[in-house]
């Protein structure tokens, strides 16, 4: 069974959006460096390891169901931020979207009938009710520490665990 053209074009759109992510990680990844906090820009650089990820995991879908893959142009991302606070604000709002544009596709998938293309989608699905776990937690955990900039550092550090064998969140 062939991919319908409204989720080949779907697809296609959101191998754009998960490397448009990756580039927003990076770019937040570049502020958390300026501000001296090294463990919040190493956990954002596996997040944009994570990202581009899915789209070459969106990428070999295509290819392994015979559809052609149609790279577009990526915008470039914010590279202006206020504080670590406000860099975890965007970050969860940017998961809500992924969610949403992920439900939006896997909604297709059922509505086209694409047995396949859901069973590849459940695994998306699962993983964002995981990214937006884990940014509301360190959302809320910056809200929580307000000023303190000892527990800034304290944080800094756990996040900067994140892929280690010490800890953290291991990458997807």
């Amino acid at each position: 069974m062939k991919l319908s053209t409204a989720l080949h074009k779907q697809m296609n759109d959101q191998i754009k959006n998960e490397f448009h992510s990756a580039y927003v990680y990076l770019s937040m990844a570049a502020y958390m460096e300026t501000v001296n906090l090294q463990g919040f820009a190493k956990w954002l650089r596996v997040q944009a390891r994570e990202e581009a990820g899915h789209a070459m995991r969106i990428f070999e879908h295509l290819i392994d169901r015979g559809a052609s893959v149609t790279l577009q142009a990526i915008d470039a991302p914010s590279h202006k931020f206020s504080s670590p606070l406000a860099v975890f604000e965007q970050v969860k709002a940017h998961e809500v979207g992924v969610t949403k544009s992920i439900h939006q596709l896997y909604g297709l998938a059922l509505e086209d009938k694409d047995y396949p293309s859901q069973v590849f989608l459940e695994w998306f699905v699962s993983e964002q009710v995981e990214e937006e776990k884990t940014s509301a937690h360190i959302l809320e955990s910056l809200r929580m520490i307000g000023d303190n900039r000892s527990a800034l550092l304290l944080m800094d550090r756990e996040l900067g665990d994140r892929g280690s064998s010490a800890g953290g969140a291991s990458p997807s």
